[in-house]
Protein backbone atom coordinates (compact mmCIF):
# COMPACT_ATOMS: atom_id res chain seq x y z
CA UNK A 1 0.00 0.00 0.00
CA UNK A 2 1.17 3.62 -0.87
CA UNK A 3 2.61 5.79 1.84
CA UNK A 4 0.28 8.60 3.22
CA UNK A 5 1.56 11.31 1.69
CA UNK A 6 1.07 15.40 2.88
CA UNK A 7 -0.27 17.43 0.59
CA UNK A 8 -0.75 21.59 0.91
CA UNK A 9 -3.94 22.67 -1.75
CA UNK A 10 -3.56 26.54 -1.90
CA UNK A 11 -6.81 27.89 -2.78
CA UNK A 12 -10.34 26.37 -1.47
CA UNK A 13 -12.39 27.65 -4.65
CA UNK A 14 -14.24 24.90 -7.16
CA UNK A 15 -10.70 23.65 -7.92
CA UNK A 16 -9.11 23.90 -4.82
CA UNK A 17 -11.50 22.43 -2.39
CA UNK A 18 -12.53 19.75 -4.03
CA UNK A 19 -8.96 18.41 -4.98
CA UNK A 20 -8.10 18.69 -0.90
CA UNK A 21 -11.49 16.48 -0.23
CA UNK A 22 -10.91 13.86 -3.20
CA UNK A 23 -6.72 13.57 -2.25
CA UNK A 24 -8.42 12.80 1.58
CA UNK A 25 -10.40 10.31 0.20
CA UNK A 26 -7.78 8.91 -1.76
CA UNK A 27 -5.56 8.69 1.30
CA UNK A 28 -3.58 11.51 1.90
CA UNK A 29 -3.03 13.66 4.51
CA UNK A 30 -4.12 17.19 3.23
CA UNK A 31 -4.00 21.04 4.32
CA UNK A 32 -6.25 23.25 2.72
CA UNK A 33 -4.46 26.91 2.41
CA UNK A 34 -6.83 29.96 1.61
CA UNK A 35 -5.75 33.21 2.98
CA UNK A 36 -10.00 34.71 3.24
CA UNK A 37 -10.26 33.85 7.48
CA UNK A 38 -14.08 33.61 7.02
CA UNK A 39 -13.69 31.29 4.67
CA UNK A 40 -11.69 28.92 6.96
CA UNK A 41 -13.63 29.02 9.86
CA UNK A 42 -16.61 28.38 7.75
CA UNK A 43 -14.91 25.36 6.17
CA UNK A 44 -13.35 24.33 9.65
CA UNK A 45 -17.23 24.38 10.80
CA UNK A 46 -18.09 21.62 8.35
CA UNK A 47 -19.70 24.19 5.95
CA UNK A 48 -19.64 23.61 2.21
CA UNK A 49 -19.45 27.09 0.23
CA UNK A 50 -20.36 25.60 -3.25
CA UNK A 51 -22.88 23.33 -4.15
CA UNK A 52 -21.64 20.06 -5.45
CA UNK A 53 -22.41 16.45 -5.63
CA UNK A 54 -21.16 14.27 -2.95
CA UNK A 55 -18.89 17.22 -1.46
CA UNK A 56 -20.54 17.84 1.73
CA UNK A 57 -20.27 13.98 2.54
CA UNK A 58 -16.78 13.57 1.81
CA UNK A 59 -16.26 16.53 3.98
CA UNK A 60 -17.50 15.23 6.67
CA UNK A 61 -16.18 11.99 6.49
CA UNK A 62 -12.48 13.71 6.45
CA UNK A 63 -12.95 16.92 8.39
CA UNK A 64 -10.53 17.28 11.25
CA UNK A 65 -8.90 13.81 10.36
CA UNK A 66 -7.62 13.82 7.05
CA UNK A 67 -7.94 17.19 6.08
CA UNK A 68 -7.53 20.24 8.22
CA UNK A 69 -8.11 24.18 6.78
CA UNK A 70 -5.68 27.04 7.46
CA UNK A 71 -4.05 30.70 6.64
CA UNK A 72 -0.90 29.25 7.35
CA UNK A 73 0.82 28.88 3.78
CA UNK A 74 4.25 29.19 5.68
CA UNK A 75 3.85 26.55 7.80
CA UNK A 76 1.64 24.31 5.36
CA UNK A 77 4.14 24.65 3.07
CA UNK A 78 6.91 23.34 5.47
CA UNK A 79 5.04 20.23 6.39
CA UNK A 80 3.89 19.24 2.94
CA UNK A 81 6.13 16.92 0.30
CA UNK A 82 4.01 18.73 -2.13
CA UNK A 83 2.39 22.01 -2.83
CA UNK A 84 -0.66 22.05 -5.55
CA UNK A 85 -1.63 26.15 -6.21
CA UNK A 86 -4.94 26.32 -7.10
CA UNK A 87 -5.85 29.83 -7.12
CA UNK A 88 -7.90 32.14 -9.51
CA UNK A 89 -6.00 33.06 -12.78
CA UNK A 90 -8.84 35.10 -13.84
CA UNK A 91 -9.11 37.16 -17.23
CA UNK A 92 -7.29 40.46 -17.36
CA UNK A 93 -8.40 43.18 -19.93
CA UNK A 94 -6.08 42.11 -22.62
CA UNK A 95 -7.92 38.47 -22.48
CA UNK A 96 -4.93 37.57 -21.04
CA UNK A 97 -5.13 35.30 -17.77
CA UNK A 98 -4.33 37.53 -14.77
CA UNK A 99 -1.28 35.34 -12.67
CA UNK A 100 -0.60 37.88 -10.07
CA UNK A 101 -2.35 35.35 -7.41
CA UNK A 102 0.14 32.10 -8.61
CA UNK A 103 3.07 34.82 -8.42
CA UNK A 104 2.19 36.21 -4.81
CA UNK A 105 1.53 32.35 -3.69
CA UNK A 106 4.79 31.07 -5.43
CA UNK A 107 7.27 33.84 -3.45
CA UNK A 108 5.66 33.03 -0.62
CA UNK A 109 5.85 29.57 -0.86
CA UNK A 110 9.54 30.25 -1.71
CA UNK A 111 9.94 31.98 1.57
CA UNK A 112 9.23 28.78 3.39
CA UNK A 113 11.01 25.74 1.88
CA UNK A 114 13.67 24.45 3.52
CA UNK A 115 13.47 21.06 1.65
CA UNK A 116 12.84 19.47 -1.34
CA UNK A 117 9.67 20.09 -2.21
CA UNK A 118 7.10 19.74 -5.13
CA UNK A 119 4.95 22.26 -6.56
CA UNK A 120 2.42 21.78 -8.44
CA UNK A 121 0.52 23.60 -11.11
CA UNK A 122 -3.49 23.18 -10.60
CA UNK A 123 -4.77 26.59 -11.78
CA UNK A 124 -5.55 26.73 -15.29
CA UNK A 125 -2.17 28.63 -16.23
CA UNK A 126 -0.54 29.23 -20.06
CA UNK A 127 1.99 27.72 -21.43
CA UNK A 128 5.47 29.31 -19.68
CA UNK A 129 4.02 29.67 -16.49
CA UNK A 130 5.93 26.83 -15.02
CA UNK A 131 9.41 28.50 -16.09
CA UNK A 132 7.58 31.91 -14.47
CA UNK A 133 7.05 29.93 -11.03
CA UNK A 134 10.53 28.62 -11.12
CA UNK A 135 12.50 31.85 -11.43
CA UNK A 136 10.21 33.69 -8.78
CA UNK A 137 11.60 30.87 -6.52
CA UNK A 138 14.68 30.79 -7.44
CA UNK A 139 15.20 35.13 -7.25
CA UNK A 140 13.56 34.16 -3.44
CA UNK A 141 16.69 32.39 -2.94
CA UNK A 142 15.77 28.81 -2.97
CA UNK A 143 18.19 26.77 -4.61
CA UNK A 144 17.24 25.05 -7.53
CA UNK A 145 18.00 21.18 -6.49
CA UNK A 146 15.36 21.96 -3.72
CA UNK A 147 12.47 21.90 -5.80
CA UNK A 148 10.57 20.77 -8.86
CA UNK A 149 7.85 22.74 -10.61
CA UNK A 150 4.86 20.03 -12.62
CA UNK A 151 1.98 20.96 -13.78
CA UNK A 152 -1.29 18.68 -13.31
CA UNK A 153 -4.05 20.05 -14.70
CA UNK A 154 -7.40 19.36 -13.53
CA UNK A 155 -10.89 18.56 -15.89
CA UNK A 156 -13.23 19.07 -13.69
CA UNK A 157 -16.70 20.15 -14.30
CA UNK A 158 -19.21 22.25 -12.04
CA UNK A 159 -21.91 19.66 -10.60
CA UNK A 160 -19.55 16.81 -11.04
CA UNK A 161 -16.22 17.64 -9.83
CA UNK A 162 -15.85 14.95 -7.35
CA UNK A 163 -16.75 12.14 -9.41
CA UNK A 164 -14.33 13.42 -12.17
CA UNK A 165 -11.80 13.63 -9.99
CA UNK A 166 -12.02 10.37 -8.51
CA UNK A 167 -13.03 9.00 -12.28
CA UNK A 168 -11.05 10.99 -14.32
CA UNK A 169 -10.80 10.02 -18.31
CA UNK A 170 -7.19 10.85 -17.75
CA UNK A 171 -4.79 12.22 -15.30
CA UNK A 172 -1.92 14.68 -16.62
CA UNK A 173 0.80 15.32 -15.09
CA UNK A 174 3.51 17.32 -16.60
CA UNK A 175 7.11 17.06 -15.59
CA UNK A 176 10.50 17.45 -16.68
CA UNK A 177 12.63 14.94 -14.25
CA UNK A 178 11.43 11.45 -12.52
CA UNK A 179 12.19 13.08 -9.12
CA UNK A 180 8.83 15.20 -9.80
CA UNK A 181 7.34 12.26 -11.63
CA UNK A 182 7.33 9.44 -8.96
CA UNK A 183 5.84 11.61 -6.08
CA UNK A 184 3.21 12.63 -8.51
CA UNK A 185 2.45 9.34 -9.55
CA UNK A 186 2.62 7.91 -5.69
CA UNK A 187 -0.06 10.70 -5.20
CA UNK A 188 -2.94 9.42 -7.62
CA UNK A 189 -1.43 5.81 -7.13
CA UNK A 190 -4.97 4.67 -5.62
CA UNK A 191 -6.99 5.37 -8.54
CA UNK A 192 -4.21 4.13 -11.78
CA UNK A 193 -3.77 1.30 -9.08
CA UNK A 194 -7.74 0.74 -9.03
CA UNK A 195 -6.52 0.38 -5.00
CA UNK A 196 -9.23 3.09 -4.36
CA UNK A 197 -12.34 1.40 -6.33
CA UNK A 198 -11.93 -1.73 -4.12
CA UNK A 199 -12.92 0.38 -0.97
CA UNK A 200 -16.24 -0.32 0.71
CA UNK A 201 -17.24 3.59 0.47
CA UNK A 202 -16.04 4.36 -2.78
CA UNK A 203 -17.63 7.24 -4.48
CA UNK A 204 -19.30 5.61 -7.57
CA UNK A 205 -18.81 6.28 -11.24
CA UNK A 206 -17.26 4.99 -14.59
CA UNK A 207 -13.76 3.41 -13.28
CA UNK A 208 -13.05 0.34 -11.62
CA UNK A 209 -10.47 -1.31 -10.22
CA UNK A 210 -10.35 -3.47 -13.65
CA UNK A 211 -10.17 -0.47 -15.43
CA UNK A 212 -8.77 2.62 -13.50
CA UNK A 213 -8.00 6.26 -15.09
CA UNK A 214 -5.02 6.32 -17.50
CA UNK A 215 -1.75 8.41 -16.41
CA UNK A 216 -0.23 10.56 -18.84
CA UNK A 217 3.06 12.04 -18.57
CA UNK A 218 4.50 14.85 -20.90
CA UNK A 219 6.12 17.61 -20.59
CA UNK A 220 5.41 20.41 -18.05
CA UNK A 221 4.34 22.71 -21.31
CA UNK A 222 2.60 19.91 -23.40
CA UNK A 223 0.53 19.51 -19.55
CA UNK A 224 -0.15 23.60 -19.62
CA UNK A 225 -1.25 23.34 -23.54
CA UNK A 226 -3.24 20.37 -22.83
CA UNK A 227 -5.52 22.14 -20.44
CA UNK A 228 -6.17 25.09 -22.57
CA UNK A 229 -6.73 23.28 -26.02
CA UNK A 230 -9.50 20.80 -23.94
CA UNK A 231 -11.23 24.01 -23.24
CA UNK A 232 -11.12 25.91 -26.13
CA UNK A 233 -12.22 22.73 -27.95
CA UNK A 234 -15.35 21.73 -25.86
CA UNK A 235 -15.95 25.60 -26.24
CA UNK A 236 -15.59 24.77 -30.01
CA UNK A 237 -18.11 21.94 -30.63
CA UNK A 238 -20.68 24.33 -28.31
CA UNK A 239 -20.38 27.02 -30.89
CA UNK A 240 -20.81 24.37 -33.64
CA UNK A 241 -23.91 22.69 -32.63
CA UNK A 242 -25.37 26.55 -32.06
CA UNK A 243 -24.65 27.33 -35.51
CA UNK A 244 -25.85 24.31 -37.10
CA UNK A 245 -29.36 25.03 -35.03
CA UNK A 246 -29.12 28.33 -36.54
CA UNK A 247 -29.03 26.54 -40.24
CA UNK A 248 -31.66 24.01 -38.56
CA UNK A 249 -34.24 26.82 -37.89
CA UNK A 250 -33.55 28.85 -41.52
CA UNK A 251 -34.17 25.02 -43.10
CA UNK A 252 -37.02 23.97 -40.78
CA UNK A 253 -35.08 21.25 -39.30
CA UNK A 254 -34.59 19.61 -35.83
CA UNK A 255 -30.97 20.73 -34.43
CA UNK A 256 -31.96 17.70 -31.63
CA UNK A 257 -32.18 15.20 -34.66
CA UNK A 258 -29.14 16.51 -36.23
CA UNK A 259 -27.12 16.44 -33.11
CA UNK A 260 -28.00 12.61 -32.50
CA UNK A 261 -26.87 11.99 -35.96
CA UNK A 262 -23.62 13.76 -36.16
CA UNK A 263 -22.53 12.41 -32.42
CA UNK A 264 -23.71 8.94 -33.16
CA UNK A 265 -19.67 9.36 -35.20
CA UNK A 266 -17.12 7.70 -33.06
CA UNK A 267 -15.12 10.46 -34.10
CA UNK A 268 -17.09 13.20 -32.68
CA UNK A 269 -19.04 12.12 -29.76
CA UNK A 270 -22.70 13.13 -28.61
CA UNK A 271 -21.34 15.35 -25.93
CA UNK A 272 -21.01 18.95 -25.75
CA UNK A 273 -23.41 19.00 -29.27
CA UNK A 274 -26.36 20.26 -27.35
CA UNK A 275 -27.61 23.73 -28.70
CA UNK A 276 -28.62 26.57 -26.36
CA UNK A 277 -27.72 29.71 -25.17
CA UNK A 278 -24.36 30.22 -25.31
CA UNK A 279 -21.86 28.68 -22.77
CA UNK A 280 -20.68 30.40 -19.33
CA UNK A 281 -18.91 29.64 -16.16
CA UNK A 282 -15.32 30.38 -14.79
CA UNK A 283 -13.66 28.22 -17.51
CA UNK A 284 -14.48 28.32 -21.22
CA UNK A 285 -14.58 31.99 -21.44
CA UNK A 286 -11.68 32.53 -19.69
CA UNK A 287 -9.86 29.93 -21.78
CA UNK A 288 -10.64 30.87 -24.92
CA UNK A 289 -9.48 33.81 -24.44
CA UNK A 290 -6.43 33.28 -22.32
CA UNK A 291 -5.35 30.91 -25.07
CA UNK A 292 -6.28 32.88 -27.80
CA UNK A 293 -3.99 35.19 -26.68
CA UNK A 294 -1.33 33.17 -25.73
CA UNK A 295 -1.23 31.96 -29.27
CA UNK A 296 -1.06 35.85 -30.69
CA UNK A 297 2.49 35.84 -28.49
CA UNK A 298 3.52 33.56 -30.07
CA UNK A 299 2.79 34.42 -33.13
CA UNK A 300 0.05 32.56 -34.19
CA UNK A 301 -3.39 33.51 -35.45
CA UNK A 302 -5.88 31.54 -33.48
CA UNK A 303 -8.60 33.17 -35.39
CA UNK A 304 -10.84 30.17 -35.27
CA UNK A 305 -10.81 31.07 -31.38
CA UNK A 306 -12.74 34.48 -32.15
CA UNK A 307 -15.48 32.90 -34.25
CA UNK A 308 -15.62 31.07 -31.43
CA UNK A 309 -16.66 33.97 -28.72
CA UNK A 310 -18.73 36.25 -31.44
CA UNK A 311 -20.92 33.03 -31.72
CA UNK A 312 -21.01 32.79 -28.16
CA UNK A 313 -22.01 35.89 -28.15
CA UNK A 314 -24.61 36.03 -30.97
CA UNK A 315 -26.48 33.30 -29.70
CA UNK A 316 -27.63 35.17 -26.37
CA UNK A 317 -28.79 37.97 -28.72
CA UNK A 318 -30.56 35.62 -30.99
CA UNK A 319 -32.16 34.21 -27.80
CA UNK A 320 -32.98 38.03 -26.80
CA UNK A 321 -34.59 38.24 -30.19
CA UNK A 322 -36.68 34.94 -29.61
CA UNK A 323 -38.16 35.98 -26.86
CA UNK A 324 -38.75 39.83 -28.60
CA UNK A 325 -40.34 38.30 -31.30
CA UNK A 326 -42.86 35.95 -29.10
CA UNK A 327 -44.23 38.86 -26.81
CA UNK A 328 -44.12 42.13 -29.33
CA UNK A 329 -43.43 44.35 -26.74
CA UNK A 330 -41.13 44.22 -23.68
CA UNK A 331 -42.12 47.26 -21.42
CA UNK A 332 -44.50 46.03 -18.74
CA UNK A 333 -44.50 41.94 -19.98
CA UNK A 334 -43.84 40.04 -16.41
CA UNK A 335 -41.09 37.19 -17.43
CA UNK A 336 -41.38 33.60 -15.71
CA UNK A 337 -37.32 33.05 -15.58
CA UNK A 338 -36.13 29.29 -14.39
CA UNK A 339 -32.57 29.03 -14.03
CA UNK A 340 -29.39 30.89 -13.27
CA UNK A 341 -26.17 29.10 -13.01
CA UNK A 342 -24.39 28.82 -15.97
CA UNK A 343 -25.82 25.12 -16.23
CA UNK A 344 -27.59 22.41 -13.96
CA UNK A 345 -26.05 21.13 -11.29
CA UNK A 346 -24.05 23.81 -9.66
CA UNK A 347 -25.14 27.26 -8.17
CA UNK A 348 -21.96 29.02 -10.50
CA UNK A 349 -23.19 31.95 -12.21
CA UNK A 350 -20.04 33.15 -13.42
CA UNK A 351 -20.28 34.46 -17.04
CA UNK A 352 -23.75 32.65 -17.29
CA UNK A 353 -25.81 33.32 -20.01
CA UNK A 354 -29.06 34.04 -18.19
CA UNK A 355 -27.14 36.82 -15.85
CA UNK A 356 -26.30 38.26 -19.32
CA UNK A 357 -30.01 37.70 -20.33
CA UNK A 358 -32.12 38.82 -17.00
CA UNK A 359 -30.20 42.29 -17.31
CA UNK A 360 -31.50 42.55 -20.56
CA UNK A 361 -35.06 42.25 -19.73
CA UNK A 362 -35.00 44.39 -16.94
CA UNK A 363 -33.45 47.25 -19.16
CA UNK A 364 -35.77 46.44 -21.44
CA UNK A 365 -38.52 47.38 -19.04
CA UNK A 366 -39.66 44.05 -17.96
CA UNK A 367 -41.08 42.26 -14.56
CA UNK A 368 -38.79 39.43 -14.00
CA UNK A 369 -39.52 36.89 -11.36
CA UNK A 370 -36.68 34.07 -11.14
CA UNK A 371 -35.87 30.98 -9.71
CA UNK A 372 -33.02 28.62 -9.69
CA UNK A 373 -32.41 25.18 -7.28
CA UNK A 374 -28.77 26.41 -6.26
CA UNK A 375 -28.15 29.72 -7.48
CA UNK A 376 -30.49 32.02 -5.86
CA UNK A 377 -28.69 33.44 -3.32
CA UNK A 378 -25.22 33.98 -5.42
CA UNK A 379 -27.53 35.87 -8.34
CA UNK A 380 -28.62 38.13 -5.18
CA UNK A 381 -25.67 39.67 -4.99
CA UNK A 382 -24.92 40.95 -8.29
CA UNK A 383 -29.07 41.27 -9.42
CA UNK A 384 -30.48 42.78 -6.25
CA UNK A 385 -34.11 42.47 -5.50
CA UNK A 386 -36.03 45.55 -6.19
CA UNK A 387 -39.53 46.10 -7.81
CA UNK A 388 -38.80 44.56 -11.25
CA UNK A 389 -36.98 41.73 -10.23
CA UNK A 390 -38.12 39.00 -7.26
CA UNK A 391 -36.91 35.48 -6.62
CA UNK A 392 -39.43 32.50 -6.35
CA UNK A 393 -39.58 29.85 -4.32
CA UNK A 394 -40.09 27.43 -6.85
CA UNK A 395 -41.04 27.50 -10.52
CA UNK A 396 -44.84 27.40 -10.21
CA UNK A 397 -44.33 30.58 -8.01
CA UNK A 398 -41.92 32.11 -10.75
CA UNK A 399 -44.80 31.45 -13.31
CA UNK A 400 -47.69 32.99 -11.62
CA UNK A 401 -49.23 35.67 -14.01
CA UNK A 402 -46.05 35.13 -16.45
CA UNK A 403 -46.72 36.48 -19.67
CA UNK A 404 -44.20 33.47 -21.18
CA UNK A 405 -41.58 31.57 -19.25
CA UNK A 406 -38.45 31.37 -19.85
CA UNK A 407 -35.59 28.13 -19.29
CA UNK A 408 -31.85 29.59 -18.71
CA UNK A 409 -30.82 26.28 -17.01
CA UNK A 410 -30.81 22.41 -17.73
CA UNK A 411 -31.83 21.54 -14.87
CA UNK A 412 -33.54 18.25 -13.83
CA UNK A 413 -36.09 19.91 -11.93
CA UNK A 414 -37.07 21.51 -14.84
CA UNK A 415 -37.82 18.89 -16.84
CA UNK A 416 -39.83 16.82 -14.08
CA UNK A 417 -42.59 19.87 -14.05
CA UNK A 418 -46.05 19.62 -14.27
CA UNK A 419 -46.81 20.60 -17.03
CA UNK A 420 -50.91 20.80 -16.79
CA UNK A 421 -50.10 22.86 -13.57
CA UNK A 422 -47.81 25.06 -15.22
CA UNK A 423 -49.98 26.09 -18.23
CA UNK A 424 -52.96 27.32 -15.80
CA UNK A 425 -50.49 29.01 -13.46
CA UNK A 426 -49.00 31.35 -16.43
CA UNK A 427 -51.17 34.23 -17.68
CA UNK A 428 -50.30 32.88 -21.39
CA UNK A 429 -48.90 29.74 -21.85
CA UNK A 430 -45.42 30.64 -23.81
CA UNK A 431 -42.83 28.79 -23.06
CA UNK A 432 -38.84 29.85 -24.44
CA UNK A 433 -36.89 26.98 -24.11
CA UNK A 434 -33.28 28.19 -24.40
CA UNK A 435 -32.40 24.19 -23.50
CA UNK A 436 -34.68 22.31 -25.38
CA UNK A 437 -35.59 20.30 -22.67
CA UNK A 438 -39.00 19.66 -23.25
CA UNK A 439 -40.24 17.82 -26.65
CA UNK A 440 -42.72 20.34 -28.83
CA UNK A 441 -45.37 17.50 -29.21
CA UNK A 442 -46.08 17.26 -25.83
CA UNK A 443 -45.86 20.72 -25.37
CA UNK A 444 -48.19 21.34 -28.20
CA UNK A 445 -50.47 18.72 -26.64
CA UNK A 446 -50.62 20.85 -23.37
CA UNK A 447 -51.55 23.22 -24.71
CA UNK A 448 -48.52 25.93 -24.99
CA UNK A 449 -46.61 27.66 -27.38
CA UNK A 450 -43.50 26.55 -27.34
CA UNK A 451 -40.53 27.71 -28.62
CA UNK A 452 -36.84 26.55 -28.93
CA UNK A 453 -33.49 26.54 -30.20
CA UNK A 454 -33.25 25.18 -33.46
CA UNK A 455 -36.47 23.51 -34.04
CA UNK A 456 -39.70 24.74 -35.58
CA UNK A 457 -40.50 28.00 -34.05
CA UNK A 458 -37.16 29.29 -34.83
CA UNK A 459 -38.36 31.16 -38.09
CA UNK A 460 -39.48 34.04 -35.57
CA UNK A 461 -35.95 35.53 -34.95
CA UNK A 462 -35.63 36.06 -39.03
CA UNK A 463 -39.30 37.38 -39.14
CA UNK A 464 -37.87 39.69 -36.13
CA UNK A 465 -35.19 40.81 -38.67
CA UNK A 466 -37.32 41.57 -41.26
CA UNK A 467 -40.10 43.55 -39.31
CA UNK A 468 -37.46 45.47 -37.64
CA UNK A 469 -36.92 47.56 -40.62
CA UNK A 470 -40.20 48.28 -41.52
CA UNK A 471 -41.17 52.02 -41.02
Amino acid sequence: MTEKITIAVVGSGYVGLVASVCFAEIGHQVICVDNDEAKISSLRDGEVPIYEEYLPELLARHRNKSIEFTTDLHAATRRSQAIFVAVGTPQSQTGSADLSYVDAVASEIARSITEYKVIVEKSTVPVYTNEWISRVIERNGVPRDLFDVTSNPEFLREGTAVVDFLHADRIVIGVENERAATLLRAIYEPLTSGRYYQTVDAVPGVRSSVDPPPILQTSTKAAELIKHASNAFLAMKISFINVVSNVCEAAGADVEEVSRGVGADARIGPKFLKAGIGYGGSCFPKDVAAFRYVAEQLGVDFGLLREVEKINAEQKRRFFQKVRSALWTFRGKKLAVLGLAFKGGTDDIRESPAIDLIGQFLMEGCIVSAYDPAAIERTKQVLPPSGTLSYAKDAYEAAGEADALLILTDWQEFVELDLDRLRYTLRYPIVIDGRNLFDRVIMAQHGFTYLSVGRAGGVQVRDSALTSRLP
